[in-house]
């Protein structure tokens, strides 16, 4: 049963103070589900209403709630606040990500949020979890070449350039460095996913079945034939093959043969020239920022230090952003690139230090 409070009670100044708040996020929450339908069509918009109009079924209970004591109308916490700013401005998939974190930040503890109510903003956060899944498995590759390359950017070059400035080089050749490090490992890095996406697209090129061989059905001897032998070597079990193969025998006789197995439609992976240059610009992305100091014109330690800032900075951006998308905690995702990033220069700045100390 649910803990029912009625507006003839006496609450407490501070509960009076959380029940507006709830009140508020819920109206915050409710709007930002609106926000994103009206940028929406079809039975995604009609979803994303139908949160909305729960969210207001939520806004109404805490307006019974708190009776004529509701006050002025008030905002929702900052939370709430940047989260309907967010789902205005931000991606699809991002918003989404905000929003079912935003799900889950319920205070279950409270004794005065009606089980009800928490049971409905699971639900929600699985509804949205659901929304978000077919937009991540499209926004999957793209994402996986922008934070690979711009984080391997980020990394490299970062440990590049403390690696020589620990081992003494000159600002000049510092930046020679940074900016062979940058073409080099971006050429690398296009190389490496253009080889990879046309294989890939040649392997499954490869398991397309040969139309001549549909074509041919029609013509195969109805007892003896090995079609089946088609569906078991595609892992259907012998029954179900046999069951297959004596149906599209049937079929073939009374009009176009049917597909073989393996002819739907494989994974799209892109091209390997797109591949390659989205990788080549997003790691050249990355690699450019711990040099841009040194093509500034800084050198010693402040050149070092706007380097480190800048990168730490940015290794920190993707880290949450990776956090937000994957539904894990934006701090937490953020401070293990950074850590990352902090060990792989630590190590090869000390590298750098010892050559130094061995050539003098």
């Amino acid at each position: 049963m649910d803990q029912q409070h009625t507006a003839s009670s006496d609450p407490s100044p501070a509960t009076l103070r959380r029940w507006r708040r709830m009140l508020a996020d819920e109206r915050e929450e409710a709007r930002a589900y609106r926000e994103l339908a009206y940028r929406r069509d079809g039975e995604e918009r009609e979803i994303l209403l139908a949160l909305a109009e729960a969210e207001a079924r939520h806004v109404a209970y805490w307006e019974r709630l708190l009776g004529d004591r509701v006050g002025k109308p008030r905002r929702g916490s900052w939370r709430m606040r940047a989260l309907a700013f967010l789902a205005r401005y931000l991606g699809w998939v991002l918003a989404l990500a905000l929003l079912q974190r935003a799900e889950h930040r319920i205070p279950y503890e409270a004794p005065d949020v009606p089980e009800r109510i928490v049971a409905d903003e699971r639900i929600h956060a699985e509804v949205v979890r659901g929304l978000a899944v077919r937009s991540r498995s499209r926004l999957s590759g793209r994402l996986r070449a922008a934070v690979f390359g711009i984080n391997d950017g980020l990394v490299s070059n970062i440990a590049l350039v403390l690696g020589v400035v620990g081992g003494g080089a000159t600002a000049d050749t510092v930046l020679l460095t940074g900016l062979a490090g940058l073409l080099a490992g971006a050429l690398s890095m296009a190389a490496g996913e253009y080889v990879s996406v046309s294989s890939q697209r040649e392997l499954l090129a490869a398991s397309v079945p040969d139309e001549a061989a549909r074509e041919s059905i029609p013509r195969l001897d109805a007892e003896d034939n090995e079609l089946a032998l088609v569906y078991r070597a595609r892992g259907v079990p012998a029954d179900e093959a046999q069951h297959r193969a004596t149906t599209m025998l049937r079929l073939s006789r009374t009009g176009p043969p049917p597909e073989l197995p393996g002819t739907t439609d494989p994974e799209v992976v892109g091209t390997g020239m797109s591949a390659a240059a989205s990788s080549f610009v997003f790691f050249a992305v990355g690699a450019a920022l711990p040099v841009l100091p040194f093509l500034a014109g800084m050198s010693g330690l402040a050149a070092v230090a706007v380097a480190c800032t800048v990168t730490g900075i940015a290794l920190l951006a993707v880290g949450a952003v990776v956090g937000v998308l994957s539904g894990s905690s934006p701090l937490r995702r953020a401070l293990r690139q950074l850590t990352i990033g902090v060990g792989a220069a630590a190590a090869t700045y000390l590298l750098g230090l010892l050559f130094n100390t061995v050539a003098t």
